[in-house]
């Protein structure tokens, strides 16, 4: 894993446009509500205390909209997977071990540690026998075979699929008795890739409730579709009441709100302490703000836009603590729309563009020091150098080296259209103008900084970028991988999803997902044979030289255009709630987290409430664990 960050601090550096302008007021003046302390209890004090409600605010225009443990093409994003994770939870569990680094070797594992047989083409999986579905059934084996048989027989339905992996990749699965289950593999494959990679995606569901006698695989599926896509019942549905994870919903609103109670019949080592969690949606990192700040969250996150206002949150009683991701950030190309494809198809060009991204400046000022460049299609601690560093020179001569030249209104044109040494490419027209349309997420003002910097950069170099803002879940539903005869693929040339980062990987940072020919997440329509090539050898072998030499090739290919991965956010949090840990992966343990009182002050936890009225607004204080 890379390296924390330690340039975030307390000073506004110099912005590309203005902050909104409520936050900016209190910036500037200090002006906004006066707050009482939320807790005297400082850090290492404090007795552990049962109950309470906890409030965490969700990202800016982020709202869940998928509980379905089956993700769909448009609803893969890390809130929906982390929520449901609560509800039913994988049989290997990522974290960070005492090391620093990541491992599935978690006690809140489903499943006992994988065995390997055969030249790696057999695993044999035990799954504890303590845990149970929340109407008092056991879990066992045959709910894991009924997640795998869904997905195999509607994997082109399932956001996950990549052809020849899961589930292509497992010739055969065995229940061999309630609790072990044994897959034979097409061949060998790494296993600590495909147990990180391939086995942390196994998730038993509940096949006595779901399944009817009867009914066919893709007949079950369709029919939990249909209950996946009324977002309105979410909290009423009967089917999704039977869960086995820590937490259970209590409330899930078409706003995307959602309220968690605990599970009573979890059967896991990490029981929930509190009485309730509340995940809070905000239009904007602006309205979560002042919502802090008035004291209404007990885990929110500061915009790096007023990081100077972390000094106001530490002297009334939250702790600052930024959660740093395992993961890149990138605007997507289209390689298959039908106007720009052929433009962004010619790799001359993403070199070129991305040349003319001063990551490094945009990081410093845009994002006060809590982002750092994206160098590749890993994470930045495995990146070995910066192949395509800001360089407005080099982007020149590539472009006019190919035959582009300012036209009268500045932007750039074709004047040598053609393939070959020296020509603008296939599919470029005599006079075609090198200008873009970029679907970018609303709701940041540090997202729409950065692409204004990067709108700037290109414009001095005769290209233009037009920026449209849009909700993140409508910018996810409208960049998903198309065919170019397909409407949607003419819908959309560029997109940015990265404002909390763009891709967050599993443990093992290899390009599966993301990058090989017909990957679920591969949403520019990236196909290249050395690519796949690359991908192949993580996956089959254990060779280090592996991912050294994937990540190389895709740092010079450039099939996205690298940005600023930022901290996924700078936590603001009520010092006397205890017991998170800001997972890089992004997943959630409200399960751990507990409320301390002050030592002494004879409360009971409870502070007049029993926290069982469902109200968002109160936030358990002096209650907890």
């Amino acid at each position: 894993m890379r390296q924390s960050r330690t340039r975030i601090r307390g000073r506004t550096g110099r912005l590309l446009a203005a902050v909104p302008l409520l936050v900016a007021a209190v910036l500037l003046t200090g002006c906004g509500p006066k707050v009482e302390t939320v807790t005297d209890v400082r850090a290492g004090e404090g007795t552990p205390v049962e109950g309470g409600t906890a409030t965490m605010a969700l990202p800016p225009a982020a709202t869940p909209n998928w509980i379905f443990p089956i993700g769909a093409p448009g609803y893969l994003a890390t809130y929906n997977s982390a929520i449901q994770d609560l509800l039913y939870p994988p049989l290997y569990t990522p974290e960070t071990a005492k090391s620093g680094k990541l491992t599935t070797d978690s006690p809140r594992n489903v499943a006992e540690k994988p065995r390997y047989s055969d030249g790696n083409r057999t695993v044999t999986v035990p799954l504890k026998k303590h845990y149970r579905w929340s109407d008092g059934k056991p879990v066992t084996a045959g709910d894991v075979a009924f997640w795998f048989e869904l997905i195999r027989a509607n994997k082109d339905d399932w956001g996950g699929y990549s052809p020849k992996l899961l589930p292509d990749n497992v010739e055969k699965l065995q229940v061999l008795d309630a609790h072990t289950l044994r897959l034979r593999l097409d061949r060998a494959y790494n296993p600590a890739w495909f147990t990180a990679n391939q086995l942390a995606r196994f998730k038993p569901l509940p096949r006595h409730a779901w399944s009817k006698k009867g009914e066919s695989p893709k007949k079950v599926f369709q029919r939990l579709l249909s209950h996946a896509k009324q977002l309105s019942k979410f909290d009423s549905d009967p089917l999704w009441k039977t869960t086995m994870g820590p937490w259970r919903v209590e409330k899930w609103t078409t706003s995307g709100s959602v309220s968690l109670v605990p599970n009573k019949r979890y059967g896991g080592p990490d029981k929930p302490h509190l009485d309730r969690v509340v995940l809070k949606p905000f239009t904007t990192a602006g309205s979560e703000f002042n919502v802090l700040r008035a004291g209404g969250l007990d885990y929110g996150y500061i915009p790096p836009s007023v990081m100077a206002q972390s000094e106001h949150f530490k002297k009334t009683g939250y702790r600052i603590d930024p959660w740093e991701s395992w993961g890149i950030t990138y605007i997507v190309p289209n390689l298959n729309n039908p106007r720009t494809g052929p433009l962004m198809r010619q790799r001359y060009v993403r070199q070129a563009l991305q040349s003319l991204i001063d990551q490094k400046s945009i990081s410093e000022h845009v994002w006060q020091g809590s982002a750092e460049p994206t160098l590749g299609p890993v994470p930045a601690a495995l990146m070995e150098d910066n192949p395509l560093p800001y360089d407005p020179a080099k982007a020149r001569r590539l472009l006019t080296s190919h035959g582009w030249q300012r036209g009268d209104d500045g932007t750039l044109r074709c004047e040598r259209p053609g393939t070959g040494e020296g020509k603008c490419g296939k599919g470029i027209a005599k006079g075609r103008r090198l200008a873009l349309e970029l679907l970018s997420q609303s709701g940041s003002t540090e997202t729409s900084n950065t692409m204004q910097a990067i709108k700037s950069s290109f414009s001095r170099e005769g290209v233009r970028l037009d920026i449209r803002e849009q909700p993140l879940n409508t910018v996810l539903g409208t960049t998903v991988p198309c065919k170019k005869s397909e409407p949607v693929c003419s819908q959309w040339e560029m997109g940015f999803f990265g404002t909390q980062g763009s891709w967050i990987f599993p443990v093992d940072p290899s390009g599966e997902q993301l990058f090989a020919t017909g990957a679920p997440s591969n949403m520019g329509n990236w196909s290249d044979p050395e690519t796949d090539r690359l991908i192949k050898r993580t996956e089959y072998g254990d060779d280090p030289t592996s991912m050294r030499d994937y990540a190389r090739h895709l740092a010079r290919e450039v099939p996205v255009l690298w940005t600023p991965n930022p901290a996924y956010q700078v936590s603001v949090i009520r010092s006397d709630l205890r017991g998170i840990d800001q997972n890089p992966t992004l997943s959630l343990s409200p399960q751990d987290w507990y409320f301390v009182k002050k030592s002494g002050d004879g409360k009971d936890g409870k502070d007049g409430k029993d926290g069982k009225d469902g109200n968002a607004d109160q936030h358990g204080k002096g209650a907890g664990r």
